[in-house]
This record gives C-alpha cells, structure tokens and sequence, in this order.
C-alpha cells in the first residue's frame, strides 16, 4: 500500500520506519531540510535503538524515501498519517496549529481517494476539526475519511513496541476507514481495537494519565517508607505481583519526564477545565512530579547545609535511558538549581551529551566519560538509570573527593554501598549507615 507520513519528529520517523518493514512503500515529509537531508544520508535525527538499521535497510529495499516536497510525498497515497507536534500552550493545552496546517496541505494536493489518520496526539474533538478543513480546503472531487490512531510508543523501546504492542487503537466512524486501517496494520499481527473517534483520541491522554499516575503514586508510598523505615522496592514489587496493579510505572524516583506524560496530563486538566470539570486527582499528579524534580538538591543541602564552591557530579540527563531525549528532563531543573547554589557542576551522559550541551546552563562542565566526571567531586547524583551506571563497579565511586552518592533512581543496593564505605542515599528506603574501619 503507497502511505505518506507527514512529520519525521520521534513518532512520525517511527511510524514510517515500522510500515516499510511491514512491507508498504512510505514517503516522510517534512518542512525541515536539514533534518530530511541526514535522514536521506541513512543517519537517523533521534536516539532510538535499532531505528536507523531499519531505516536504511527499508530505504534500500525501495520502500521507504524522504522528502520535503509535499506533491511527491502526497501523490497517489492511498492513507496519510499526520505525525506533527502538538507543543504545549501557555494555558496548558495542546497546540494543534501544525496539525491543522498539515490538514490544509492535504486538502489542496490530493487527487484521489484517501484515509487521513491522525498520529499526532491531540484534543478531543480535533479530528472533527481536522475534517472539516480538509471538506473546506479540497481542490479536487475525491472522498476523504479521516480517523484517528493514536501511538503508545515509549522513547528506547519504540521498536519493540510498534511489533509487539498490546494493541492498536483506530477511531474511525465508517467501515471504508476501519477496513483500510485494517489492512495496513494486520501484518504487525497485534489486535486491533476499534472504536469511534472521540474515544480513541481520550484512549491516548487517559492511558498517559493513569501511566503519569502510577508513577507520582509510589514517589508518594516512597515518602511515607522513609518516614516508617520501609523499604519502597519491596514494596513496589509486592504490590507489582497483584495483576490488578501490576510492576509497570511502580519504580520511585525523582519523577517523570520527555515529551508525552508532562505535555498530556496538562492537557488533560485543561481540556477537562473547558468542559466545566475539575481534575483533582490529575492536578495531584502534577503537583506531585513538580516536587519530585527537587528532592535531590534538597537533600544535597541538608547534608552539606551549603553547596557553594563543591564540585557536584551529576550521573544521566536525560529524561530516561536509552534515549537522548531532554524534553521536560529533570537534569535541567537539578542543574540550574545547583549553578544558583554556587556548585561547580560536572555532568556525564552516554547518549545526551549533544543535545544537553544546547539546553543545559554553559557554566556546566561536560565529562568526556563516568571517571573523570567523578574525579575530585564533593557529592554525584544519580538522576538516569542507565546501564552503563547500574552495571558500574561501584568502586568507582571511591575515586571522588568525598564518596557520596545521592541515587534518585535507586541503581544500587545499599548493603552493597555501605560495605564499600560509600556514604549513600536512595529514594524509599532506609540509609545503612557506614560504619568506619579503623
């Protein structure tokens, strides 16, 4: 089947990559020459493991070809996925402009029958929008079926969870759209749940909402285990086992990040707030994870009462691993905070270096690798789990001015850490003192 992709942002290079492989030939479009020219080079624009190797096998199998010219991306598509951003507005909602412009350059350049389907995520009610102005913007007499299907794609598993999701949501509100939808994803061989349109579109925000929630809700069981000398991980994992819970998004930590879950629950609240309805359990959520990105450096003071002139390491920054992602990280946040306190700040990522060096305060110090950036630090903070940081020799912490480890995602034991006269602090779970062999 001939399907074009408009935006080559994280889910819409997804989302073209994985329907090649499947076997139809896609075209990506996108406005950004810089980013279509790399793309065309075979070098993927974002950090996702085992994206570009499928790309640029499906790029030499003829299937998969970039372009910024909306005519050659759009000519003879039978569907045509919208996969722009929705950033977030001033009042919190989502910003659907691009959308709705993408909506406008179908509607001109179309000749033939087509299914538009809506990746990005978006209001409820957008694709009744985006309907209406493809009706108003058409050029030539063709049908046009709009429907939406949202992605539930997570940033360092998006691979795997385009072949091997749990299911694919389509919102259709006739059977021609179902029916291509249909045959499109039926090689993936995941079940298809179908439904109208609206509920798909609130499918993706509430799905993101109870994620959100399960996370600000064990970042809270956490506070109250260090208040009862309660241990939060086995906590988490004997809740996990209750397959009415279960251990998904049950990890405490200094909170969520990236670009789906702050942006949606926002979004979320406000679009409950334009239908007259309070979202308090939601606001809670937020409230929650804003408290969270702090925790670190308040315990950082309560330790050391003044950081001014230390030199504070700072381990991962971004969002999560296997991603270089710094969308909504909690490293921005953390760092600015100790730069304002006076530290010398020394940060390490495997991955997020690039991108954090454009974000990031330029009085930060960059370390080319684990080692040197804990070389003559005061105190490290942990803020991304990566493996190259949970697998370390914790030894390796030795080797800094005074070894203490502030750990917000609880990378380590602390049994292990005490033995190794490492003075530690974790997120949920009681502090083993160290004691000192003289």
């Amino acid at each position: 089947m001939k399907i074009a992709v408009i935006g080559t942002g994280y889910v819409g290079l997804v989302t073209g990559v994985s329907l090649a492989e499947i076997g139809h030939h896609v075209r990506c479009v996108d406005v950004d020459v810089r980013k279509i020219e790399q793309l065309r080079t075979g070098k993927v624009t974002i950090w996702e493991p085992g994206l570009e190797e499928l790309m640029v096998k499906n790029m030499a199998k003829g299937r998969l070809y970039f372009t910024t010219d909306y005519e050659v991306a759009l000519e003879q598509a039978q569907v045509i996925y919208i996969a722009v951003g929705t950033p977030e507005s001033e009042d919190g909602s989502a910003n659907t402009q691009f959308v709705e412009q993408a909506a406008k350059q179908i509607a001109t350049m179309i000749r033939d029958d087509v299914v538009v389907v809506m990746k990005s995520t978006v209001p409820v009610g957008t694709n009744d929008r985006i309907y209406q102005l493809l009706q108003e913007n058409l050029k030539h007499n063709v049908r046009v079926d709009v429907a939406s299907n949202p992605e539930f794609l997570r940033e360092g598993s998006a691979i795997e969870d385009a072949f091997r999701g749990d299911r694919i949501v389509v919102g259709a509100n006739n059977l021609k759209a179902f029916e291509m939808l249909e045959e499109v994803n039926k090689p993936f061989g995941i079940p298809i749940f179908k439904t109208d349109i609206r509920s798909a579109e609130m499918i993706k925000y509430a799905s993101n909402a109870f994620l959100a929630t399960k996370i600000s809700f064990i970042n809270e069981i956490a506070n109250i285990c260090e208040r009862v000398g309660a241990n939060v991980d086995l906590v988490a994992q004997g809740m996990g086992m209750d397959k009415r819970i279960g251990h998904p998004f049950l990890k405490a930590g200094i909170g969520y990040g990236g670009s789906c879950f702050p942006k949606d629950t926002k979004a979320l609240i406000q679009l409950a707030g334009n239908v007259a309805y309070d979202f308090k359990l939601l606001e809670g959520v937020v409230k929650v994870n804003q408290e969270r990105q702090t925790i670190l450096v308040e315990r950082l003071l309560e330790r050391f009462h003044s950081i001014e002139g230390k030199q504070i390491t700072v381990l991962g920054l971004s969002f999560k691993p296997n991603t270089d992602d710094m969308r909504e990280a909690t490293s921005i946040i953390i760092t600015e905070s100790l730069i304002q306190l006076g530290a010398h700040v020394v940060c390490y990522d495997p991955v997020a270096m690039d991108n954090a060096k454009g974000i990031l305060n330029t009085e930060i110090t960059f370390a080319s690798n684990m080692i040197e950036a804990l070389g003559n630090s005061d105190a490290a903070l942990i803020l991304t789990e990566w493996d190259e940081f949970k697998e370390v020799d914790v030894q390796v912490f030795k080797q800094m001015k005074s070894p203490i480890v502030f750990d917000g995602r609880n990378c380590y034991a602390p049994e292990v850490m005490a033995e190794m006269q490492i003075e530690y602090y974790s997120i949920g779970r009681p502090n083993i003192p160290i004691t000192i062999v003289k």
